[in-house]
């Protein structure tokens, strides 16, 4: 290692997020120590000792930074010259407008990159506790296969109900997708809860036709079983919903789709049948979730057999539903706006045990991590980007920017995320012109011209903020 008068930042964690943390502090002149426990101890989802190796599919998604969140979020990493998509475009192979890349090749291009950077010490060894005292400056980037002893850790310092351990996950819907002609907006007896206003919830309405039409399509639906290594059972609270369905036609009537208390605004003489929610899923109001709706079925079938009911039959998504186990902590009440843990200044959260899900997603916060750990480090303030950015935007979701449930209690309302438009500020009102020569302006043009808007702001407003940081 290089000598240096700054000490070193402990990095626990040689994935995607550790590793391209422990690149951005390094690169600005700060040393590292790198922990990782894979070559002592393993994993059983992980193959290799590798760093940043890629465990399931070997796609970073969409490479598009006009109108595709996802790689608007690659090239704000460019600009911030991020190793993980270096890495990444060195060894791409063919997929068409996504960035896939070789496995094996990108792993062993961030492994010898981190070990041959001369601010960087990679060591061995699994961390079983949090960071001692004298690692002043330390990230946790684990990921959702946080070893039990670490994991066990955190809880102590956060309290039992920070961690989760157990990831059930709605699907998420793009607000602007929602059909309000069908839908409307009520809350169930027109309840004001605490910061309610007794139309909280959308509401998609089906007749008796409809309902069984989709209680045999979620029947008949391509689940997906849990792999072996996650071990996790179901429990009543956080049933699939296509498990309900099947223990009873009338089981969803009277649980997540019960109609109780709720008049269809577009038609009030007709009760419906059944009544799928929809709740504000972010403070942004862009997003809302299908309340009750964690599912194991697969992707494709999820669009199509959700797309079945009234209102939602054009809905984006911006997450799917998902069953599985996942190791995140409620990072909304547990870290400031810089990822340091607000019980123990110092110490940070990078990747997804923070609460986002994706490699580049990861990526992209072990990339704060590291520049603001190593500002830090330097006595300077760390420098937030804009949440107008994708970075920014994904930053916030994972400090502050879910809703809290009035209505569930005790539950927890924050859920790992994917960056997705719907977690970007709404454009300043008049940005959208109908281009000359259009007659019919709106649906998917509209839509494609939002998210190129959005696009091109984030990329222009990354720029300006690398260039103060």
């Amino acid at each position: 290692m290089t000598n240096s008068s700054f000490s070193p930042i402990h990095i626990i964690g040689g994935g995607l997020a550790g590793s391209e943390a422990a690149w951005q502090v390094a690169q600005s002149g700060v040393p590292v120590i790198l922990h990782e426990m894979r070559g002592v101890r393993g994993t059983d989802a992980h193959k290799t000792d590798g760093l940043a190796e890629l465990v399931c599919s070997n796609s970073f998604r969409s490479d598009d930074a006009t109108s595709n969140a996802v790689g608007v979020i690659h090239a704000e990493m460019r600009l911030a010259n991020s190793l993980i998509m270096a890495c990444a475009d060195k060894h791409q192979v063919p997929a068409g407008g996504a960035l896939a890349v070789d496995r094996d090749g990108f792993s062993d291009a961030v492994t010898a990159a981190i070990h041959q950077h001369p601010m960087i010490t990679v060591v061995r060894e699994e961390v079983t506790g949090l960071p001692p005292e004298d690692w002043d400056l330390a990230i946790i980037a684990t990921g959702p296969l946080t070893s039990p002893a670490l994991a066990e850790a955190i809880r102590e310092k956060t309290g039992k109900d920070a961690l989760a351990f157990f990831d059930a996950i709605a699907p998420i819907v793009h607000t602007d997708s929602i059909n309000m002609d069908i839908c409307w907006f009520q809350s169930r007896y027109d309840k004001v809860g605490p910061g309610g206003t007794g139309k909280d919830y959308i509401n998609c309405p089906l007749d008796e036709a409809q309902y069984n039409a989709f209680v045999d399509a979620l029947i008949a639906g391509d689940a997906v079983g849990f792999k072996e290594w996650e071990g996790t059972p179901y429990f009543d609270g956080c049933l699939p919903i296509e498990v309900m369905a099947e223990r009873g036609r009338e089981t969803l009537r009277h649980g997540p789709m019960k109609p109780m208390g709720l008049t269809n605004a577009h038609n009030p003489t007709v009760k419906p049948y059944a009544v799928v929610q929809l709740r504000q899923d972010n403070a942004l109001g862009t997003l809302y979730n299908m309340v009750g709706f964690q599912t194991k079925l697969r992707y494709g079938a999820q669009a199509e057999i959700f797309r079945m009911i009234p209102g939602l039959e054009n809905a984006e998504f911006a997450r799917l539903g998902g069953l599985h186990r996942n190791t995140y902590i409620h990072s909304p009440t547990l870290l400031d706006q810089s990822l340091q843990l607000k019980a123990r200044p110092g110490l940070r959260f990078a990747g997804q045990i923070t609460g986002c899900e994706g490699y580049v997603e990861s990526a992209s916060i072990g990339l704060l991590a590291g520049r603001f750990a190593a500002a830090q480090r330097k006595g300077e303030t760390p420098s937030i980007p804009p949440a107008t950015t994708a970075l920014g935007s994904l930053l916030n979701h994972i400090t502050g920017g879910h809703i809290v449930s009035d209505e569930e209690p005790g539950k927890r309302s924050f859920q790992p995320m994917n960056i997705n438009f719907g977690l970007f500020p709404e454009l300043e009102p008049g940005s959208i012109v109908k281009p000359e020569g259009i007659k019919r302006f709106r649906g998917k043009d509209k839509t494609i011209m939002k998210r190129q808007l959005i696009a091109a702001r984030a990329l222009e407003h990354c720029k300006t903020w690398l260039g103060a940081a």
